[in-house]
């Protein structure tokens, strides 16, 4: 799904206006009235407490309905950003071939229901693939390059039989959004948010194989961690650029990161949470909470999610700056559930490599 910017220009109708009608004519008929009505330039105490009481009263009942019509529309508001949502960055299933996954997303703008972070994780033949990324900018602007990115994913993780071509198949889809909004802007029609040509997305792709082999695709994001006994940083060299800087290289560095043993788990996220700060300009320490969590039992994805996210509101005072997104991969399945299939990918290179653990 790709949403597109009407290239008709917007309106400027009496419309947003409407609401102050009815007070702008009521306080035009009270000048009037005081101006011209021989009743109103009476000098008797009584006449003028019983004037303004009328007047008041019907000012005060002409303001509560201008507020009411006000609140039913910014509910309506609401319930259109929160249809946009479940349909743009939709709820993550709970389970996923013996997987269990939660995600979430905190906009930084107030009472926005969407922001430019995304996530996505779908079972397919090759795997469980999740995708996390993080467009430049935040807010409405950024919805158009969400809406490219996402779609694509949904449609190209079925069909790409290993991590670089789905890569290039989101790389294509923003360069037509890239390029639809040029054309817009060629066209004199502007579109709200950044100039085109500055337009990127940071990208994550994981590929969980049935083995429990996770294989890792980079563009500027930041790297995982995975959380067992402790919380490690999973980091396999230098990422690519951004999507939308520059063109992809013929060779795609996919990496095999070991694998993910039962009862572990990935946590991804967005630099949202990594470079938020308090008021003493202090960065969030994003891995010494996640060591928290690590030690702490039980580590479902969706109590990963809960303790993060209130470690980073009390620690930023519940201000964000930027969009902030997690996503948390479980493995709940038995070693003997596992199944042993070739990574399929063509040679990924390794990821830091870890020592083989004792049997549990």
């Amino acid at each position: 799904m790709i949403l597109r910017w009407s290239r008709r220009p917007r309106a400027r109708g009496a419309a947003p206006l409407a609401p102050l009608a009815l007070p702008t004519l009521w306080g035009a008929a009270a000048v009037t009235w005081k101006l011209t009505c021989p009743l109103a330039r009476q000098d008797d105490l009584a006449t003028r407490i019983a004037g303004s009481a009328v007047f008041l009263a019907v000012g005060a009942g002409l303001l509560m309905g201008v507020f009411r019509s006000l609140r039913r529309e910014l509910r309506q508001t609401r319930a259109v950003a929160q249809a946009a949502q479940q349909v743009l960055l939709r709820p993550l299933p709970p389970r996923l071939d013996g997987l269990s996954v939660a995600g979430t997303q905190l906009p930084a703008v107030p009472w926005a229901a969407v922001g430019g972070d995304l996530y996505e994780a779908v079972a397919t033949p090759y795997g469980v693939r999740v995708i996390i990324g993080d467009v430049r900018g935040h807010g409405l602007a950024a919805l158009g390059a969400v809406a490219a990115v996402l779609g694509s994913f949904r449609e190209a993780a079925y069909e790409e039989p290993g991590l670089g071509g789905l890569l290039r198949r989101l790389d294509r889809a923003l360069q037509r959004y890239v390029g639809e909004r040029a054309r817009d802007e060629d066209a004199g029609h502007p579109v709200p948010g950044s100039p085109s040509a500055e337009e990127f997305v940071t990208v994550l792709l994981l590929d969980i194989r049935h083995n429990g082999d996770v294989l890792v695709l980079n563009c500027g994001h930041p790297w995982p961690y995975r959380i067992g006994h402790d919380a490690e940083l999973l980091a396999a060299g230098e990422p690519l650029p951004p999507l939308g800087t520059f063109p992809l290289p013929d060779t795609l560095p996919v990496r095999r990161c070991d694998r993910l043993l039962p009862g572990e788990a990935l946590f991804l996220h967005t630099d949202g949470a990594a470079e938020a700060r308090d008021a003493a300009g202090r960065f969030f320490p994003l891995e010494e909470v996640l060591g928290r969590v690590a030690r702490r039992a039980p580590r479902t994805p969706t109590a990963v999610i809960e303790d993060v996210r209130a470690a980073l509101l009390a620690h930023t005072g519940g201000r964000l700056t930027d969009d902030v997104a997690f996503v948390v991969v479980h493995d709940d399945r038995a070693p003997a559930q596992r199944v042993l299939v070739p990574a399929g990918t063509g040679r990924p290179g390794p990821c830091r490599p870890r020592p083989t653990p004792s049997p549990r």
